[in-house]
């Protein structure tokens, strides 16, 4: 950022600077969704404070000071779009969770088990 702005420290200064978001008029131009998912496909993790703090540094504000309502709609915009993120490259989308039970009765005996004979 060309300057400082309020609620964006170092780190996400860093990461807005590195998705091509240098001063405050572009960050307003692209707006505070666009700006987190920016940094989010740049590989980048973060949280949706982000997502409140660049909406508090445009409206001059703590971004805890942003109201309620505000943040849930800026959440559920993020969501929406993190949920059209196509899946990571190079690792496969997570697969249903299969649970294998072994018994006795399911379990082959180890060579050491089998008597000699």
């Amino acid at each position: 950022m060309k300057e400082k702005l309020r609620n964006i420290g170092p780190k996400s200064t860093a990461w807005l600077r590195q998705v091509g978001l240098r001063s405050r008029h572009e960050l307003a131009q692209v707006g505070p969704v666009e700006a987190f998912m920016r940094v989010k496909r740049a590989g980048f993790r973060p949280t949706l404070n982000l997502l409140y703090s660049i909406e508090g540094a445009l409206l001059d504000c703590h971004w805890q000071d942003v109201p309620e309502h505000r943040r849930n709609e800026l959440a559920a915009a993020a969501n929406e779009a993190i949920d059209q993120l196509p899946a990571p490259r190079n690792k496969p989308p997570a697969g249903p969770v299969t649970v294998t039970v072994l018994t006795a009765d399911t379990v082959a005996p180890r060579p050491d088990d089998v008597a000699d004979g």
